[in-house]
């Protein structure tokens, strides 16, 4: 899993988690902020995948262009 790159409003991670599970990111994007009205963890969630999630490859004409940061 990615955050997107394309999707992207704050961090990519509401886009990559559409794009990993074939759904609008606009639909993630609500149900996450509904959820939020709910007790919990889910900002702390947000925050700890947005840290930790990889952002997606760069697209390239012949595909996907991985970075040599690791």
């Amino acid at each position: 899993m990615y955050r997107s790159r394309r999707h992207k409003v704050i961090a990519g991670v509401c886009g990559g988690i559409g794009e990993r599970f074939g759904m609008p990111p606009t639909l993630v994007r609500v149900l996450f902020l509904l959820s939020c009205l709910l007790p919990g963890p889910q900002f702390v969630a947000y925050v700890i995948m947005w840290i930790f999630v990889p952002q997606a490859p760069v697209a390239s004409e012949h595909g996907y262009q991985h970075s040599n940061r690791w």
